[in-house]
């Protein structure tokens, strides 16, 4: 009875174990940014569906992105106990001590670049290695600094499209940096509706993530509205280039003054609702225009 009992316990903390990890890299926003590489590597010309390729480039690219939130929570342990939305997380709450985070991003973030260098190219692993450092150690800190650390972080959330395009065709061509801008300008209604939403619990530990030092105003929704505005020509871009056709084309056109309307309304509204509904649709708009522009691949 005992031996079962000292089982059920192991197996509860491994359990256990496993789901701090899992917070820790913040798996669902790594799946998010490693499915946008993998299509975007799907994307490149001369490039065919391959699985063992694709599980590659899919672990490599968790391992790094991992490895950049792994440190980001390291970093931000002090600032994540004081807010209700990241108060849980395995060492804002204690569960895992910082070092053992930054061992686990380094070993991680390591064999990410290393794979990246081994399986696909140098200048792929080159540019993972830079966008872990730059969210890490450039994005993190500057959060409670000043809002220019949207735009700076911009950067590396838009980065893992071209690491794609490159880790396919191993040259900085023009498709690839098409993706990279649909993808970063994305980020600015996006995450600003994030802000916005959860200003107050950011407020709170000390991060200015909003244009406007006041919070949630006017400028911040005409912003919001600018760069969504900005997304209708890059939209034009991959049909432009012969990326991809018409179809794909009408969808993204439609997907981006979608983008726009909710934005707008936000303006309208002025609201945490608006906010939300930005958020969202945000959400649901980079799987469809990225599959849209899979789907409807030319080369």
């Amino acid at each position: 009875m005992m031996s079962t009992v000292q089982e059920i316990s192991a197996s509860y903390r491994f359990a256990a174990k496993v789901k701090d990890y899992f917070q820790l890299i913040k798996f669902t926003l790594s799946f998010t940014v490693v499915f946008s590489c993998v299509i975007c590597y799907l994307l490149a010309p001369g490039i065919t569906y391959n699985l063992k390729m694709v599980v590659l480039l899919f672990v490599a690219g968790m391992l790094v992105t991992g490895a950049a939130n792994a440190i980001n929570q390291a970093v931000e342990k002090d600032t994540d106990a004081l807010m209700k939305r990241t108060g849980k997380r395995p060492v804002a709450n204690g569960r895992m001590s910082q070092q053992e985070a930054y061992t686990f991003a380094f070993l991680t973030g390591l064999l990410g670049v290393l794979m990246m260098w081994q399986f696909f190219n140098l200048a792929s692993a080159i540019l993972s290695a830079f966008s872990l450092f730059l969210y890490a150690f450039i994005y993190t800190p500057l959060k409670k600094v000043n809002s220019v650390a949207v735009l700076v972080g911009a950067f590396p959330g838009a980065l893992p499209c071209l690491i794609g395009w490159v880790a396919g065709t191993g040259e900085f061509t023009a498709g690839g940096w098409i993706l990279f801008g649909i993808q970063f300008l994305w980020q600015f209604p996006h995450f600003w509706a994030i802000a916005w939403v959860a200003h107050n619990d950011y407020s709170k530990a000390g991060f200015k993530l909003l244009p406007a030092d006041k919070g949630p105003t006017k400028f911040t929704a005409m912003q919001a509205v600018m760069y969504s505005l900005m997304m209708i020509p890059f939209g034009i871009f991959p049909y432009y280039v012969g990326m991809s056709g018409a179809v794909s084309l009408w969808i993204v056109m439609a997907c981006n003054i979608f983008m726009v309307v909710q934005c707008v309304r936000l303006y309208i509204e002025m609201d945490v609702k608006s906010a939300r509904r930005v958020m969202f649709s945000s959400y649901i708009y980079l799987p469809i225009v990225l599959l849209a522009l899979l789907v409807d691949k030319i080369n």
